[in-house]
């Protein structure tokens, strides 16, 4: 990641719900072996509600850093873009049971 993007991005900076929903979507990927998880694990797992949930992704999605698949039935799942990974790698370390680093 350039210095350009660790401006837009400090994470003492960030949403707490957005920082929380990053960690879990990390974890997802470290742990998961890149399988997308599904919106009501996500909700649970950075304790936020749906609604806030859909909210921030969509965020992320349109910054290209998450990819949101939701079909007709609405449960839905996500995970990160490789643009994403490399965020996530930088605020959260290799692995997502390290503690992120503030700057």
């Amino acid at each position: 990641m350039d210095s350009n993007q660790q401006a837009l991005y400090p994470i003492d900076e960030l949403d707490q719900a957005m920082v929380a929903i990053l960690a879990q979507l990390w974890r997802a990927r470290t742990e998961d072996k890149d399988r997308p998880w599904s919106l009501a694990r996500l909700c649970k797992q950075a304790n936020v509600r749906m609604s806030s949930l859909r909210r921030y992704l969509t965020l992320l999605e349109d910054e290209g850093l998450v990819s949101v698949d939701i079909p007709e039935d609405g449960l839905g799942s996500a995970c990160l873009t490789e643009s994403g990974a490399m965020l996530c790698r930088d605020l959260f370390g290799l692995y997502a049971n390290e503690s992120p680093r503030l700057e």
